[in-house]
């Protein structure tokens, strides 16, 4: 489990939004729930611009903080999925709000962040 803000230990804001906030979390759940159960390479090619390294690394992180599970199977060459938890679905309506708040924004945003 990544280490809380011992600055503020109680706020949510900063020691929960943080964990799942970065770019690379967003898009895994997202195309875990999209898609159900993947594999991390069914995972690289839906989010080709991350690297492996990233991928893992994230994927760890949102396993430990329980939002997805990781079910290997003892097989040659071994297989590993991916599968939001419980938890994990229920943090996707929230998730989907400000999926569909940024494409409804998109082109406003950055057309007035290109005419700076």
């Amino acid at each position: 489990m990544r280490e809380i803000d011992l600055r503020y230990p109680t706020c949510p804001i900063r020691n929960i939004l943080s964990r799942i906030s970065d770019k690379w979390s967003l898009l895994i759940l997202r195309s875990l729930q999209k898609k159900g159960t993947m594999r991390y390479k069914d995972l690289m090619n839906i989010i080709p611009d991350i690297s492996q390294k990233m991928l893992s690394s994230t994927l760890k992180r949102l396993e430990e903080d329980k939002l997805i599970n990781r079910k290997m199977y003892a097989e040659i060459p071994p297989r590993v999925e991916y599968s939001l938890t419980e938890m994990g679905q229920e943090l996707m309506p929230a998730l989907q709000m400000m999926i569909d708040w940024a494409q409804t924004h998109f082109e406003r945003i950055t057309q007035e962040v290109e005419e700076k």
